[in-house]
């Protein structure tokens, strides 16, 4: 039994809380947050033992196996800090940090430590994609992946009202949909066709009541030779129930046949020259998006426990964080960028 404490009470933190406690070898003891009364919501709700104001008073108190932290991104290196000096083990929500410097800075930290660190970064822990990897791997549509496309409608960002219901934050945020929804995409396209070599981008911002941008197209070069293409928008409604199950529709086209994601999670295959087929498996309706939450807990873990690396570790993670900084760039000067992560290297 592993033992672990949370910092955060915010929208999302009720995903991780429920997925924690699903987990027969893990107990969660206490919750830190600034605001009293959300944190004692959280813990009645989950039936979390201890409430604490102070990050510090909750790691000396609790001594727990990992810290879980859920909170805005420039909280995250202060946190970070507290527990990896301690020599405590850490998940942290994404966007991992405000700016690639400060991102960088928390991912030496855990290094110099020598503490495990992973990033919760949930969405290629989503269902369908485990196993549309296994497809790609075993051949379903070809050896070579010619090109990806996703195309994502939120319709949660329209009208003089968007996203006060449930982050309001957003509004403010001088980087949107990219910083706060394209890098689940960026690390899931690299999960699936591999390293990003370039991009080009073009991001727009069609709500003036908000800061930042909220649509926007980013075609990716991949190191393998396919081309991906992310279609976004979060002030467009979809025309499907529910927009935050899958976030819309993958279409992959290989050297023998299509692969296409659907909204309710739905796998086809269609190969050259014959009728697409639904590749039949049972993704989960259980938490959010396929229980990925629950997916992502559970490898941290195993991962944790076994004395192994996980797939979204710090070092790993930058790498998104880079692409990111690309997208922005090209955006910026209406020109393709290409990827360099050169600077990586001293981390």
């Amino acid at each position: 039994m592993l033992k672990g404490v949370c910092i955060g009470a915010g929208y999302f933190s009720r995903f991780q809380y429920e997925a924690w406690n699903r987990m027969p070898n893990v107990t969660i003891t206490a919750v830190c947050n600034r605001d009293q009364k959300r944190a004692n919501e959280m813990a009645e709700a989950f039936g979390i033992p201890a409430i604490y104001s102070s990050v510090e008073e909750m790691l000396e108190k609790e001594k727990p196996d990992f810290l879980d932290i859920i909170t805005p991104p420039e909280t995250h290196f202060e946190f970070c800090r507290l527990a990896l000096e301690r020599g405590i083990p850490v998940v942290c929500q994404k966007p991992l940090a405000p700016t690639l410097a400060d991102a960088s800075k928390i991912v030496a930290m855990a290094r110099q430590h020598m503490v495990p660190f992973m990033v919760h970064e949930n969405f290629r822990f989503q269902p369908w994609y485990r196993e549309i990897k296994k497809l790609l791997q075993q051949g379903a549509i070809g050896d070579i992946i010619f090109s990806a496309s996703f195309r994502m409608r939120m319709g949660d960002g329209w009208g003089k009202d968007a996203y006060l219901d449930r982050q309001p934050y957003f509004r403010n945020m001088p980087r949107l949909l990219v910083y706060e929804t394209g890098i689940h995409f960026i690390d899931t396209f690299r999960y699936l066709f591999g390293e990003v070599d370039s991009v080009y981008a073009q991001l727009r911002k069609l709500n003036p009541v908000i800061s930042g941008e909220d649509s926007g197209f980013i075609h990716f070069n991949f190191g393998t030779g396919a081309r991906g293409l992310w279609d976004a928008s979060r002030y467009n409604e979809p025309n499907y129930a529910n927009p935050r199950y899958t976030f819309g529709h993958l279409i992959v086209d290989g050297s023998e046949g299509t692969l296409r994601l659907n909204p309710d999670g739905k796998i086809t295959i269609q190969k050259l020259g014959e009728l697409e087929e639904e590749y039949f498996y049972e993704p989960s309706k259980e938490n959010f998006a396929g229980d990925c939450v629950f997916a992502l807990q559970q490898h941290f873990i195993q991962k944790l426990m076994a004395g192994e690396s996980f797939e979204t570790n710090g070092e790993d993670y930058l790498r998104n964080i880079v692409v990111q900084e690309a997208v922005y760039e090209s955006s910026e000067c209406n020109q393709l960028v290409t990827i360099d992560y050169s600077s990586l290297k001293d981390i």
